[in-house]
């Protein structure tokens, strides 16, 4: 959908903690001006397709890619084999009443790796190696052959890929000064716009040929196996390209490349040996290098969702047109934007729908060239919190994947001023003096600079080049269910970027202290400061309305029920609750820790009340309301224990489910109605799967709203204290006096 004549890469992604492998990452990579990587596409193999190669297909196809690199010395391909002491040994070790192809060891990997080594034979050739490099000096592939005390290269023992089990640390033995050295390139060094390379495919295509490499020299040569320093020898080359037989499919391991135009010119020598054969291959191993001239779409996964990584958009057309592929990519791929969790309740993925800005050219980046750019967002954004709160899931807070630069520490923001005042006005030389003055702020509560909802630690790391890429990623928003509110998410921030370039916004940091999460995590709040952002672009000429956030309200703060009792109506909501992070604990994979979602909290708005004569009670109790700016419209918040975990703050305290709700007339001590609110199903059942569309969820929602069931007789109203620190919030988890 987004790119033609393009390369396909099957890699491995990141490896987490406790899983036993890592995790699978698909590239798509093609070149920015429209110049074809590979021209192929049915020699690009699919791992589900019914091939049958196996090791003397490998063996012929690294002939000719040996050939086109023009590396003409047969004995530069070295066979790979498993280490038959290794399984031997292993073997060994097994009981002695098991067979070895069924071992009964514990670890089904283990158990699996040991029944295919022995089924295939522990001498056969796994795959062949090609040690390559490039020759800065002679602007050529240069290779060596590699030499092993056992005679023999056989692999470390696994199941990756043969190219990450080669055994380095059996080749010659080099002073650490020596040996050979991989320096990815500076991002800001200048390219050419568009990477020379040869085109060995057209020299095939066109009849031409050469000869595949023979051996032109002994093999017991021992000048192969020697560096001439001062003659102008190469240090012993310990990347290698691997051609490897796998479930009948041939991959190709690809080395660590620092540079566009070698990336390319050795996929060209691929792509013509695969032509000359007629072999279908699996790219694999290390990904393309980074560079602003090659394009790519990455697709892994993460916990409950598939992540995919597009490639970035120069011009709003661009942007909209990228977001509705994408969206529509993945309806047809039966992948949803959306879920509902067994109470029914409509929420998010869970995975982020993170914005990069920043340039093609990382000199560019706007946040290097104006550091008040950025100051700017991190202000507005600290001054309305509902930029944070609106489009962010359902994990909030100071431990939360995004957390805002005032939810860490107490001292945050007054070290935050500090830093402002440090920051140049204007453009500035110095594109290292922004990431220099806020990387150590924009961190979460253990230090971590990813976890932040702005997240510069790619803007300029000192650590490596890959870090130095001038962009910064807004962490604090969740996928959208829909295209067009994914659209209207990046048209506010190109407009607020657009209007912070040339007037900073320079106020001092507002200290909200527990108001951020108390009045903020009531939606009606959050509307409303969402209406002072509108409000704020509207003066300085963008063209936004309050309508268009309406779908992000409805979807953030969905509706529980309504009822209407004479002539006033009472509202639920649903409401932003934090979640903690609570203390380590021992667990049967190691220690763990977990998140305490047990308190829910929502908001009751009521309409057309009498001041002094109409109170709303939950569970008995008063609730702290407090006036919207309409006559007779009050809202507050409710915060409850809504179930009783095993792991979870004050554990004593039970649940508090169901709410009952009364609309009370003090000065007739009565309940002039109420509703219910259970948070599961009010019969007792248990729902064992997720709901298969909007409407199943929506009918279990609806049967945990009851427009009944308010208190009867006479009430009496106990005196409830208001909690200074959470003024909006009536929190159930208290005493009414206040000892709680």
């Amino acid at each position: 959908a987004f790119a033609t004549d393009a390369v396909l890469h099957y890699g491995q992604g990141k490896w987490y903690p406790g899983e036993p492998l890592p995790r699978w990452a698909l590239t798509c990579a093609w070149r920015k001006d429209k110049q074809p990587v590979w021209r192929h596409p049915e020699l690009l193999d699919q791992p589900d397709s019914s091939s049958e190669y196996n090791v003397h297909h490998a063996q012929l196809l690294i002939r000719h890619i040996q050939k086109h690199l023009n590396l003409l010395d047969e004995r530069y391909v070295i066979p790979g084999m498993e280490d038959n002491l290794y399984y031997l040994w292993k073997e060994g070790t097994l009981p002695a009443n098991v067979d070895a192809l069924d071992s009964k060891l514990k670890d089904p990997l283990e158990r699996a790796r040991l029944r295919r080594v022995f089924e295939q034979g522990l001498q056969k050739v796994i795959g062949y190696a090609l040690p390559i490099a490039w020759d800065y000096r002679q602007e050529s592939w240069v290779s060596n052959p590699w030499n092993f005390r056992r005679g023999n290269m056989y692999l470390i023992p696994g199941d990756s890929p043969m190219g990450y089990r080669l055994p380095l640390v059996s080749l010659r033995w080099e002073k650490a000064e020596d040996r050979q050295q991989i320096h990815p390139r500076d991002p800001f060094d200048e390219r050419q716009l568009q990477p020379e390379i040869r085109d060995r495919l057209r020299l095939t295509q066109s009849g031409i040929t050469m000869p595949l490499p023979e051996a032109p020299m002994a093999a017991d040569d021992p000048s192969l196996f020697e560096q001439d320093d001062e003659a102008g020898g190469h240090a012993l080359i310990r990347t290698a390209l691997c051609v490897e037989p796998r479930s009948g499919h041939l991959h190709i391991f690809l080395p660590p490349l620092t540079e566009l135009e070698h990336y390319l010119d050795l996929v060209n020598a691929i792509e013509a040996a695969a032509v000359e054969t007629g072999y279908g291959v699996i790219m694999e191993g290390y990904e393309p290098p980074k560079d602003p001239r090659l394009e790519r779409l990455q697709i892994t996964p993460d916990p409950g969702v598939i992540e995919v990584n597009i490639q970035p958009s120069s011009s709003w057309r661009d942007l909209v047109q990228l977001n509705q592929t994408l969206y529509e990519e993945a309806r047809q791929s039966r992948l949803g934007t959306e879920k509902f969790m067994l109470d029914g309740r409509h929420s998010g993925t869970g995975g982020g729908n993170h914005v990069t800005i920043g340039a093609a050219d990382p000199a560019d980046s706007p946040i290097l060239r104006r550091p008040h750019l950025l100051r700017s967002l991190l202000t507005y954004w600290q001054h309305h919190p509902a930029l944070s709160y609106l489009f962010s899931g359902l994990f909030i807070g100071p431990t939360s994947q995004a957390p805002r630069v005032d939810e860490a520490r107490d001292d945050s923001l007054y070290e935050l001023g500090i830093a402002f005042s440090e920051m140049p006005p204007g453009e500035t030389p110095a594109p290292w003096l922004v990431d220099r003055i806020l990387r150590h702020l924009l961190v979460d509560l253990t230090g971590n600079t990813h976890r932040s909802e702005f997240c510069i630690d790619k803007l300029y790391s000192p650590d490596s080049p890959s870090g130095r890429l001038g962009l910064v990623e807004f962490r604090g928003f969740e996928m959208p269910p829909h295209a067009q509110m994914s659209a209207l998410q990046m048209l506010l921030l190109r407009a607020l970027i657009a209007r912070f370039w040339d007037s900073p916004y320079d106020r001092p940091p507002v200290s909200w202290g527990t108001e951020l999460h108390d009045r903020f995590m009531l939606p009606h709040f959050v509307a409303r400061d969402l209406a002072d952002v509108v409000n704020d672009l509207n003066r300085a000429g963008y063209a936004f309305e309050n309508p268009w956030f309406d779908p992000f309200l409805e979807f953030r703060f969905p509706r529980y029920g309504t009822i209407n009792v004479d002539d006033l109506e009472l509202e639920l909501r649903f409401a932003i609750e934090p979640w903690n992070v609570l203390g380590e604990e021992v667990t049967a994979q190691g220690t763990a820790r977990f998140v305490d979602s047990s308190v829910e909290r929502l908001q009751t708005r009521i309409k057309g009340i009498t001041p002094g004569r109409h109170a709303v009670t939950c569970n008995g109790r008063p609730l702290p309301l407090h006036n919207t700016g309409t006559h007779g419209e009050y809202v507050a918040g409710v915060r409850f224990k809504a179930w009783q975990p095993p792991s979870g703050l004050h554990p004593t305290i039970g649940s508090h489910a169901p709410l009952v709700f009364d609309i009370v007339d003090t000065w007739n001590r009565t309940s002039l109605g109420g509703c219910t609110y259970h948070v599961a199903h009010p019969g007792g059942r248990h729902y064992e799967t997720f709901p298969v569309n909007a409407n199943e969820a929506e009918a279990r929602r609806l049967a945990r709203f009851h427009d009944h069931g308010h208190t009867g007789g006479t009430i009496n109203l106990s005196e409830e204290r208001i909690n200074a620190d959470f003024p909006y919030t009536l929190d159930l988890r208290t005493d009414p006096g206040g000892s709680r």
